[in-house]
């Protein structure tokens, strides 16, 4: 496979997850936090809206996170291998493009405090060492951590309790209808003021706390960093067969982990309260079904990642996902804007639809911010090297102005 190729496809896989994350975050109104049930009444009205939600969690939630998590661990490879051929390193020059990244991801999170860039930033850091290591090393660490090994240890130490902040897990907290109403009517320095400060720390108790979002965010920066490793997107060709034997059997683990899911779900929520409404954290099996839910997660994860790479090869699957190229080239772009979309059109400081737009009106709004920015990126990158982050990121990494217009 030529180079152009090979850069098509991680850009292509890309913009298919930005646009997984986007529907996400829409359909969930980019609440990023617990709010009162009833508040969010107004989104589910019919059979329609629940099959939306259904299929988003089943197929969307925690999915495409961790896609756009393992191209973030693949272009570190990239960046890293790129300098070692040059006898160079580029570890130094990774660190300090963490800490623009990370200023960028915080003025993103004044918007939405579900943001993943200054996770990336954090995280990112712990990638460095992981450059050298043995393949097997990678994969064992990485597996070690699918496992809960981190959430363990978490519930070991403190228990179920916050890490950071003292929100508990109950939507009948106060503090849930008092981040709702700072979104439903607060003004945009509300917002901000509200996400930078106890957003923060909700953010780090979900990211390292038992729910362990971080660990996982690792997890899969590994899983990048082998593929760069074994040249997986080099030739998609050469691991062919190897992928459709994967697929098989990660379709055959992820039947399996839906029945045992199913039990979980009956346990979680089976109590002789009807009142009862959220599951019992406060166990080790609780531990173990939040594992499983994540192993659930991972499967379906790379089921995608291997099927998109399958499907790559065909003539008619490029076609397709080639649609989302110059989308996947001005990710960052685009992920910062489309936050910015969103919480206007459903915040009160812009149009106030929050919580009441069913489910498959955010869901169609999504697909429209999706096909608006699929169709500026591809009029941007007709007069621009990079999008303006893009830019901006690159810059600040070297230290120069790099080139913007194309001649």
């Amino acid at each position: 496979m030529t180079t152009t190729k090979r850069i098509q496809s991680i850009d292509a896989l890309r913009g298919f997850a930005l646009a997984g994350i986007v529907l996400v975050h829409m359909v969930e109104n980019y609440v990023g936090g617990l709010v009162p049930p009833e508040s969010m009444e107004g989104t589910n009205q019919g059979a329609i809206d629940q099959v939306v939600s259904g299929i988003l969690g089943f197929f969307f939630i925690g999915k495409f996170f961790a896609l756009f998590s393992f191209l973030f661990g693949l272009s570190f490879f990239i960046q890293m291998d790129n300098a070692a051929k040059k006898n160079s390193s580029f570890s130094g020059r990774f660190l300090w493009r963490l800490v623009v990244l990370f200023i960028i991801g915080y003025a993103h999170h004044l918007f939405y405090r579900g943001d993943i860039l200054t996770i990336y930033a954090l995280f990112g850091v712990l990638l460095i060492p992981f450059y050298k290591l043995a393949n097997k090393w990678i994969l064992i660490i990485s597996l070690i951590i699918f496992a809960g090994f981190f959430r363990f240890i978490i519930y070991g130490l403190f228990g179920s309790d916050s890490l950071f902040s003292d929100f508990d897990l109950s939507p009948d907290n106060p503090a849930a209808a008092t981040y709702f109403q700072t979104l439903k009517n607060g003004s945009i320095l509300d917002v901000f003021k509200s996400n930078a400060t106890e957003g923060q720390l909700m953010k780090m108790d979900f990211q390292l706390g038992i729910f362990g979002r971080g660990y996982l965010t690792f997890g899969f920066f590994l899983l990048g960093l082998l593929a760069g490793k074994i040249g997986l997107f080099n030739d998609l060709a050469a691991f062919k067969k190897q992928l459709r034997r994967f697929l098989i059997r990660l379709s055959i683990g992820l039947v399996s982990i839906i029945a045992i899911v199913a039990v979980i779900v009956v346990v979680f929520y089976s109590s002789p309260s009807e009142q009862q409404q959220q599951p019992d954290m406060e166990s080790w099996a609780a531990m173990a079904g939040l594992t499983v839910f994540d192993i659930f997660n991972i499967l379906l994860t790379l089921i995608l990642l291997s099927a998109f790479c399958l499907l790559f090869l065909k003539t008619k699957g490029q076609r397709f996902f080639s649609i989302f190229t110059s989308y996947g080239r001005m990710a960052l772009s685009n992920y910062f804007l489309q936050s910015v979309i969103g919480t206007f059109i459903l915040y009160g400081w812009g149009l106030g639809y929050l919580g009441e737009l069913r489910n498959i009106y955010t869901f169609l709004i999504g697909l429209g911010i999706i096909a608006i920015q699929i169709a500026f990126s591809n009029f941007w990158l007709k007069h621009f090297q990079y999008g303006p982050l893009e830019w901006l990121w690159r810059s600040l990494t070297y230290f120069k102005k790099v080139p913007f217009k194309k001649s």
